[in-house]
């Protein structure tokens, strides 16, 4: 396990998610906000997100703390990410309950051709830029009826998205432990009643590290998903030594996680390298092309399907399956591009002398189900001993606001009435 926990510290200080140049531990706190009156007789709400940690995982690796309390609450077989099934497109859904299209994050880097300009989860400038994000993350939801919140790491927590930041946050950085995170939680709930953040999100990178740079399916993986669920343990249990009686905790991760065939990778297709013609962006599990005259749209994709072979799928965006809520009529930012081709799993498209990692994500998890993420709820907000059927995770975003008792002000893709059922009242 020692061995284990070491090569996880190495991964994650590796970590292509890790912004550049250094960034400052400290917390930021905006001052002057308070809870109204109404807000302090209202929940307390953790939603703590692990990133890459699978449907399956619990179960796979007898992550002991979570399968308790998730049987002491709510739990669902499985929650569907929105495509594509990468980080920084689903932790955005579940923080606003807008599909990827429709908030603008479509991927973790893409390029906006409205504002001439490109986005970089990876760039700290474009990270804490709100006007990349659309929609109304709940945080901003929370502080605009007021009632204070917190963030640990989330996506776009160190932004302006929505109007506010949380009260409290902190630039996004990997040099805090599981455990010290949880401290840093415990401290928040410990300020007077006033002050006390009512909604907090967390993040915890750890498994999604290992599911990359191991796979799956092996022994350091597993190490990072013991590892996080002993941090749950611990910060059930020191909430609980606080004495706070109203608190409930919502567990989710943004995709699942899948071995890839790194040893014999697509390329692609020659007509792509024509600059002067086309622009694509490479996820290796979709690539997204950009075809600069509109009116060679419809020549360029029967090329591209004339090349392809059995190992990917060419669409025109408008031509792709509506369920996936990315086609032409969905792209509200006009950053998806005009053709898709999409790789087969285990396949991935891979530009030559580029490195790749063993796991990804990012596939149509109604084809690829190693793309399901996990939803986990408990507290006194919660039925107990309840699994519910698979979910899209638009719809956590109105089980949080019904819980913290907040007014949607704006429209949403999610809906309450499909988690309804897993609330006491």
């Amino acid at each position: 396990m020692k061995r284990g926990l070491q090569l996880l510290m190495m991964v994650f200080s590796l970590t292509v998610f890790a912004q550049k140049g250094i960034v400052d531990t400290a917390q930021i706190i905006i001052p002057n906000r308070y809870n109204t009156a109404e807000a302090q007789a209202k929940p307390y709400l953790i939603m703590i997100s692990t990133d890459g940690f699978r449907y399956d995982y619990a179960e796979k690796y007898n992550a002991k703390n979570l399968l308790r309390y998730s049987s002491q609450g709510v739990r669902a077989k499985a929650m569907i990410p929105g495509y594509p099934s990468i980080t920084f497109p689903n932790h955005w859904t579940l923080m606003t309950g807008l599909y990827p299209s429709h908030h603008g994050l479509i991927d973790n880097f893409f390029y906006d051709y409205k504002r001439n300009a490109s986005y970089a989860m990876n760039d700290r400038k474009n990270a804490e830029d709100g006007s990349w994000y659309g929609g109304m993350p709940l945080w901003g939801l929370a502080e605009n009826q007021g009632m204070v919140s917190a963030s640990l790491m989330w996506v776009g927590s160190a932004s302006d998205a929505g109007g506010k930041r949380p009260t409290y946050y902190y630039p996004y950085h990997e040099k805090f432990s599981p455990s010290e995170k949880v401290d840093k939680v415990i401290d928040w709930l410990k300020l007077p009643m006033d002050q006390r953040p009512h909604f907090i999100s967390l993040y915890f990178p750890e498994v999604d590290g290992s599911g990359h740079h191991f796979g799956p399916d092996t022994k350091e993986t597993e190490d990072a998903v013991h590892l996080i669920d002993k941090a749950i343990g611990e910060l059930v249990q020191k909430v609980n030594d606080l004495g706070l009686k109203n608190v409930s905790f919502v567990f989710v991760s943004d995709h699942g996680m899948i071995k890839v065939d790194s040893g014999a990778p697509l390329e692609i297709p020659a007509i792509l390298s024509d600059k002067n013609r086309f622009d694509y962006y490479n996820s290796q599990t979709l690539l997204r092309v950009y075809v600069k005259n509109p009116e060679e749209v419809k020549t360029v994709y029967k090329e591209l399907k004339a090349e392809k072979t059995e190992n990917y799928e060419v669409y025109l965006d408008k031509k792709l399956p509506k369920y996936l809520h990315f086609r032409t009529k969905d792209d509200r930012y006009s950053r998806i591009g005009q053709i898709l081709l999409i790789p087969r799993a285990p396949k991935i498209f891979l530009e030559k002398g580029k490195k790749t990692s063993v796991g990804k994500h990012g596939y149509n998890p109604k084809l690829v189900p190693e793309m399901k993420a996990t939803f986990m709820a408990w507290g006194p907000e919660f039925k107990t001993n309840l699994i519910i059927d698979e979910f899209q995770n638009t719809n956590v975003y109105p089980l949080i606001a019904e819980i913290l008792g907040l007014k949607i002000d704006q429209p949403i893709d999610g809906k309450l009435k499909v988690l309804k059922e897993t609330l006491k009242k």
